[in-house]
């Protein structure tokens, strides 16, 4: 056995894979064609959706029963048998949602879908050894775990709590009914979302359904006194061209995978021999365009699932400045603004957003008490089992606090100039991508071994400054406006609580 054959083996039994097993990433393994197969055919659905089955056409119960059979026949063809969880979780919930109290059906299915949702994660991992293939049946569980708790508070803050209560967004997308069985299926398994989500607000979907969602949409902003102009002149504006862009995203995506991704996998930056010889500039250096290059498997899955939702006339979130048509309600990633992000948050903000946003509603806004580290905590019990998780979400606690002390401190005396802000913005960039490099590593790696292996190559300096730094650095009130804040900066002036 040479060599390599050897690492192969090594990294497949400690559980730590990448788009398949080691050996195997020359190619694309085959279940991710039928990802990629099943989402286009997903769009293609969604064309037909919008320009057939629209609500000067049909009933909305019509539109919910063939989004539903759609789904539920995307996700057998998906992962046969084992689309049965899928089921067995949206009816476990239903039930919960249909029986229990309103005072506690929330923290019920909170508990019911987290607990379902791991016992499948640790089969997956630990039983059935299928390694970490991205696209297997766990997937649509994650995003039916984030709708159906996502649901059940909104249901709770509607029915049993009073206004007053409540914050302003929760007062907002509060749910004062229990949906019906069709409803309840169709926006937890619809053909839209059924396999990489996003997780979408329920009244935003049952709009879209009743065909109401552009019109509101766009009354809002003529409603808000806006000056921008041109909502009026597309009352029911056309998706193509943003799906377009959208696709084109896509495939420089898949051009980006198979041009760069593949010469610098992630899991060199373990290779004894890389680590013993190379110098810790040229790992560090290595590690920063492994990590850059691997997302763009993400940047694609989670834009063409925004194209698909796009496709079907649902997605509308307003009128930019421009007076054009916003078509970004639940686009999950703004791959603009993760490459030029310079602060830890402002990376966080624009990745994955509609998870950020189920986590901020679900515990973020609700904790009593610690609620950033509960936060963390929860989105690594959601992710899944392999300790590469819980390395990435706490190694994130007090890299978060030492980022906002930081900030804090020193920000304001980078304002005086243009020369200086733009040093600042610099630095700061350069600090952020070395950070989230650092951070996410043992999410790619996945295990134990690796990752200690990796962190200890690294000495651990990223903890060390993050510890040394939140010990160390004055403490300021989270509402600290210095006076002298003059100049803006989108990606220097995010709020930071």
């Amino acid at each position: 056995m040479d060599e390599q054959e050897k690492t192969d083996v090594a990294f497949k039994t400690t559980g730590c894979t990448w788009l398949g097993p080691v050996s195997d990433q020359v190619g694309v393994p085959l279940d991710q064609v039928n990802f990629i197969a099943c989402q286009v055919f997903g769009l293609a659905l969604a064309f037909w959706f919008r320009l057939f089955l629209g609500p000067q056409r049909v009933t909305a119960e019509v539109r919910h029963a063939v989004a539903v059979v759609f789904g539920a026949s995307i996700v057998m063809f998906c992962f046969g048998w084992y689309a049965v969880h899928v089921f067995i979780l949206v009816l476990s919930c239903y039930g919960i949602m249909i029986t229990a109290s309103v005072h506690n059906l929330h923290r019920y299915t909170l508990i019911a879908s987290l607990g379902y949702l791991t016992l499948c994660q640790v089969s997956r991992v630990f039983i059935f050894d299928y390694g970490v293939l991205s696209t297997d049946f766990s997937g649509p569980l994650m995003m039916i775990t984030q709708k159906v708790t996502t649901l059940a508070f909104q249901v709770h803050d509607g029915m049993s709590r009073k206004p007053e209560e409540l914050k302003e967004d929760q007062r907002r997308l509060a749910v004062y009914s229990r949906p019906s069985l069709l409803e309840y299926l169709s926006y937890n398994i619809n053909f839209l979302s059924v396999l990489v989500g996003p997780c979408c607000i329920y009244k935003d979907y049952i709009e879209f359904i009743k065909g109401q969602h552009v019109q509101h949409r766009l009354k809002r902003v003529k409603d808000s006194g806006s000056q921008q102009n041109g909502w009026n002149k597309v009352p029911e504006p056309s998706p193509v061209r943003t799906v377009i862009n959208k696709l084109l995203v896509c495939v420089c995506c898949l051009l980006w995978f198979f041009i760069i991704t593949k010469a610098f996998p992630v899991t060199y930056n373990v290779d004894p021999h890389f680590v013993s010889e190379a110098s810790f500039v040229t790992r560090l250096a290595y590690a920063l365009i492994s990590v850059q290059a691997a997302r763009p498997k993400f940047y694609f899955a989670w834009t063409l699932a925004d194209a698909v939702h796009n496709a079907a006339g649902f997605g509308v979130s307003g009128v930019n400045e421009r007076g054009e048509v916003s078509w970004d309600l639940i686009s999950n990633v703004h791959i603009w603004e993760i490459e030029t992000a310079t602060s830890f948050k402002s990376f966080i903000d624009n990745w994955n957003i509609q998870t950020a946003f189920w986590l901020k509603s679900v515990c973020y806004d609700r904790a009593p008490f610690h609620r950033m580290p509960l936060t963390f905590v929860l989105s690594a019990i959601w992710h899944g089992v392999y300790p590469g998780y819980y390395f990435t979400f706490i190694t994130a606690i007090p890299i978060t606090l030492a980022a906002r002390a930081v900030r804090r401190n020193f920000r304001e005396y980078f304002l005086s100039s243009r020369q200086l802000k733009i040093c600042y913005d610099v630095v700061t960039w350069a600090a952020t991508q070395m950070t989230i490099c650092y951070t996410v590593m043992p999410f790619l790696l996945l295990a134990v071994e690796p990752t200690m292996q990796y962190y200890r190559s690294m000495y651990f300096h990223v903890h060390i400054i993050s510890i040394l730094t939140v010990i160390l650095l004055p403490r300021k009130p989270c509402g600290f406006k210095p006076e002298s804040l003059k100049t803006r900066h989108s990606n220097n002036n995010v709020k930071e609580d």
